[in-house]
C-alpha cells in the first residue's frame, strides 16, 4: 500500500533503483571464493571456546587442527575443505530493485560459475540425479531462496553445503502428541546416529512446524544464525541448550572418535503448523560452517 501511495505522486520508473547485472555476477563470484577460504569469526570463536573446555586429549588435538587449517586456508587463499559444496543462496530483494541485463536468478547462477572456476573450487554438481550424473563443470545450478522485501537493496548470503553433512540430515513427520520429548529424541538420535560422517563437531539446525518442505527450509536457514546465538524466545532457547547438552553427553566427539564436543550449537527455527501435524527437520553442518554475504 505504501508503494501505491507514493506512485500517485511519482512514477514507478523514477522510484526504481537499477542494479547492473554484471555487478551482481562479480559480487557473487567474490562471495563464493570468500566463503570457501575464510571461516567466519563466530565459528572460530566457538571452536576456541570448546577447545578450552574439552577434556579429551585426542579431541583437543582435532580442534587445534581445525583452527590451524582455517588459518592456512585464509592465509593461502585456498579452500578450507576439498568439498566446496552446493552453493545455497538466501536472497532478500527489495521490491524497488530492477536488475538491468538479466534476472537475479541468472546473475547469481553466472556468478556462481565464475567464482567456482576463478577460485579453483571443486565442482560438485551433476546434471541429473539418476540418469546423467555428468558434472556440470561450474558448480551450477545453485539453490536460490528468494524473498521479496520492501526497499531498494539486495542482500545475499551464501552458505555452501557439503555432501557429507547434508547426507546425514533427516526429516520426520511427528505426531503432535510426541511433543517436546519426541523432538528431543529425534534430533539427538539423528546427530549421534550420524557418528563421524558429518565431520563433527557439527552445528545442528532444527526446523519445527510448517509443512514438510517448510520444516526443511527452516532447519537450513537456522544455520545462518551466529553460532550459539540463542533463540529469541526463552522456551526455545532452553530447548536448544537441552538438546545440545544431550548431544555432547553422547561422547561421539570430533570426527566421531570420542570427546565432549559433538556439536558446537543447536539452532531452532519454528513456524505455525496444522493441528494434525508436527514436522521436524534436522540439517547438519560440519565444523567448517562456511557462509559469506554482501549487500548492494
Amino acid at each position: 500500500m505504501g508503494v501505491l501511495k507514493i506512485a500517485k505522486n511519482k512514477s514507478l520508473k523514477d522510484m526504481l533503483r537499477h542494479v547492473p547485472y554484471d555487478r551482481i555476477v562479480n559480487e557473487v563470484a567474490a562471495c563464493c571464493m570468500k566463503a570457501a577460504y575464510d571461516l567466519p569469526q563466530d565459528v572460530l570463536n566457538k571452536l576456541k571456546e570448546y577447545l578450552n573446555s574439552e577434556n579429551s586429549v585426542r579431541a583437543k588435538e582435532f580442534l587445534r587442527q581445525y583452527l590451524e587449517n582455517a588459518e592456512i586456508a585464509s592465509t593461502e587463499r585456498m579452500p578450507i575443505c576439498q568439498d566446496t559444496g552446493f552453493a545455497v543462496f538466501f536472497v532478500e530483494m527489495g521490491e524497488l530493485v530492477k536488475v538491468d541485463g538479466g534476472t537475479i536468478y541468472e546473475a547469481i547462477t553466472e556468478g556462481t560459475g565464475k567464482g567456482y572456476k576463478e577460485g579453483y573450487l571443486r565442482k560438485s554438481i551433476v546434471k541429473d540425479p539418476i540418469f546423467n550424473r555428468e558434472n556440470t563443470g561450474d558448480n551450477t545450478p545453485p539453490i536460490i531462496h528468494l524473498k521479496l522485501v520492501p526497499g531498494d537493496k539486495i542482500s545475499v548470503v551464501l552458505a555452501p553445503k557439503g555432501g557429507g553433512s547434508e547426507n546425514m540430515s533427516q526429516l520426520k513427520m511427528l505426531k503432535p502428541s510426541d511433543g517436546k520429548e519426541g523432538i528431543i529424541d529425534f534430533v539427538v538420535q539423528t546427530v549421534t546416529g550420524a557418528g563421524g560422517n558429518p565431520c563433527p563437531p557439527t552445528i545442528v539446525g532444527v526446523g519445527i512446524g510448517g509443512t514438510f518442505e517448510k520444516a526443511a527450509f527452516l532447519a537450513k536457514k537456522s544455520l545462518l544464525r551466529e553460532v550459539g546465538q540463542p533463540h529469541d524466545e526463552k522456551e526455545y532457547a532452553e530447548l536448544e541448550q537441552e538438546i545440545l547438552k544431550k548431544i555432547n553427553a553422547s561422547g561421539v566427539g570430533p570426527q566421531g572418535l570420542g570427546g565432549d564436543t559433538t556439536a558446537l550449537a543447536v539452532h531452532i527455527e519454528k513456524f505455525p503448523c496444522h493441528i494434525a501435524s508436527l514436522p521436524v527437520a534436522v540439517n547438519l553442518n560440519c565444523h567448517a560452517a562456511r557462509h559469506a554475504g554482501f549487500e548492494i
